[in-house]
């Protein structure tokens, strides 16, 4: 049985590294393209506005959005995936196989649940990139040109740090081993709807971080790593609540400093 677990959990940190290496390389490539395309462009536009998108550049949004997100959660979801691959070891050592029975993959399934939660969220953040591009408040490079909604973006993410559902959802984020004990679901199916159920709270907790995104640059690699360091951090410090207070008055502080300074200037 040993050898059978640490057999399961290797395939699953193997299946972790994999998906993330390809999606960091999705990313390197997309961004480098970016940086090449926006340098064309800002010699030869005219007037400096940028072309509307049609609905195809909304498609490859939702896919952009959605291997990003793979690129940022699953880092700090590898510890429940971990978690998911023994207990599902542990249940299946407790009971006799039937005749002819095949092996149930339950772990892909949980993590492919969990990636649909997120690829939901792509949808929406690749649906609002899309409108906001059509005012000409986020550029073709993907990054917002408006103080106004830079700093209400910061402002918005460092409130949400503090609030009550945060805490809720950053609390179950924190503790797996309770979620998955007391809502274990059996086979395919009841993975599938246990990784949504937790990648909701996932998406709970890190919505408003996912959207400052929109200040920097959506394609900025430096951003995406920081963010997603912060989350990872958040989920699994002792101390993760201190991270996420510190980081939400850092961000309230820099929020600010964004919407005033655009004033003072005025009034100097």
């Amino acid at each position: 049985m040993g050898h059978f677990a640490t057999r399961e959990r290797a395939l699953a940190l193997g299946g972790i590294l994999v998906l993330c290496a390809l999606a960091w390389t999705y990313l390197v490539v997309q961004a480098s393209g970016m940086a090449s395309m926006a340098s064309m462009t800002s010699m030869s536009e005219v007037g400096g506005m940028d072309a509307p998108w049609a609905f195809t550049e909304w498609g490859y949004l939702c896919v952009m959005w959605s291997v990003m997100m793979v690129a940022m959660m699953l880092p700090s979801l590898a510890p429940t995936i971990l978690l998911v691959a023994r207990l599902d070891e542990v249940r299946r050592s407790k009971q006799e196989p039937a005749p002819g029975a095949t092996r149930r993959r339950v772990t892909p399934a949980f993590v492919a649940g969990y990636l649909v939660a997120w690829a939901a969220y792509s949808i929406v953040a690749a649906t609002v990139q899309w409108g906001l591009h059509g005012t000409l408040v986020v550029s073709d490079a993907m990054v917002s040109v408006s103080p106004i909604l830079s700093g209400a973006l910061l402002v918005a993410a460092g409130a949400f740090q503090f609030t009550p559902l945060k805490d809720l959802c950053i609390t179950h984020c924190r503790s797996p081993l309770s979620f998955l004990t007391g809502h274990w679901r059996e086979g395919i199916g009841g993975a599938l709807r246990m990784g949504f159920h937790h990648g909701s709270y996932c998406v709970g907790c890190c919505w408003a971080l996912m959207g400052l995104l929109f200040v920097l640059g959506v394609m900025n690699l430096i951003w995406i790593t920081g963010l997603a360091v912060l989350v990872l951090l958040e989920k699994t410090l002792p101390a993760g609540r201190w991270v996420t207070w510190s980081a939400g008055a850092a961000l309230l502080g820099w929020g600010f400093f964004v919407l005033l300074e655009p004033a003072s200037r005025f009034f100097s």
